[in-house]
């Protein structure tokens, strides 16, 4: 299965890193405050992230942690039009949307999306029904049963690798034989769903053991709780922290790349292909005048 991922009429290679940029239309996203709440700010976002390297845009339209109610009306609301918009201005881009909703996921796809970013580990079985009928990709991460939009409580795991391949694996297989794209399909260990700060950082140290089973491995690092943990930096501090993962991420297999900073992490993912051998250096002057 390793081989050449295909999301809407985009194909990319198995050593070609793909930065996944976010834009929350939520007021209330535990990272940029609801900055791209508004459709101006949310289509410069977009731009400035296509820009950058960029090849997917994520868009969501509730913020995973708890909060405000919002039903799967007002989730479609803030997403649905702007997935057309962002499809109209950008025919090439990969248009994801994070929902774990099989209504919100139909409109969306009716409205062009090209990718369901299931975050919530399957908990709407019809969700997968819809990629299969729609023809669009899939994530399929691990959430450790928990709940949409709730945090973990002294949760525990005799062997927290072992159930996110359990999980993650499960649900791709189910994925396909209902009819996803073999090549669509993504597996995401789910960084801080159902996991404490430990669970985090053991799921990154054996990363490697997911991207051994063939699947694309997805992963969701930028400026999450485990990071700001590991090191007690506030949200706004967990850059470097944030890139640090995502290097070892790279180096272990890791293949989409979930992020606020596309620029910074481009350039992560870059140093680190080029380390293992996959991309060239950008300019080769030194000792060779």
């Amino acid at each position: 299965m390793r081989g050449t991922l295909r999301l809407g009429r985009r194909e990319f290679g198995a050593d070609e890193p793909v930065i996944m940029a976010i834009v929350n239309r939520t007021p209330d996203s535990f990272y940029d405050q609801g900055a791209t709440f508004r459709d101006e700010p949310a289509l410069d976002r977009v731009e400035e992230a296509v820009a950058q390297g960029a090849a997917i845009i994520d868009i969501g339209g509730v913020k995973a942690g708890p909060g405000a109610e919002v039903t799967a009306e007002e989730e479609a609301r803030r997403t649905v039009g702007f997935v057309a918009e962002v499809r109209r201005r950008h025919p090439g881009v990969v248009i994801s949307v994070d929902t774990w909703r099989h209504e919100v996921a139909e409109a969306v796809c009716e409205a062009g999306a090209d990718l369901l970013n299931d975050a919530w580990g399957g908990v709407d079985p019809k969700l997968a029904e819809v990629a299969a009928r729609y023809g669009v990709g899939l994530v399929c991460t691990h959430a450790g049963g928990a709940a949409p939009r709730t945090r973990p409580h002294r949760i525990a795991y005799d062997d927290v690798m072992a159930d996110i391949l359990r999980v993650t694996l499960g649900l791709a297989e189910r994925a396909r034989a209902l009819g996803v794209r073999e090549d669509g399909i993504l597996i995401d260990p789910g960084h801080d769903f159902g996991k404490n700060t430990r669970h985090s950082l053991e799921a990154t140290r054996r990363l490697g053991e997911m991207a051994d089973t063939g699947w694309p491995v997805l992963v969701s690092l930028s400026n999450k709780d485990f990071v700001g943990e590991t090191l007690d930096r506030p949200v706004k501090e967990r850059l470097i922290g944030t890139l640090a993962t995502t290097a070892v991420s790279a180096w272990l297999g890791a293949r989409v790349y979930r992020v606020h900073e596309v620029a910074e992490t481009r350039q992560v993912l870059d140093m680190v292909a080029s380390i293992a051998g996959h991309r060239p250096p950008a300019v080769a002057r030194r000792g060779l005048a």
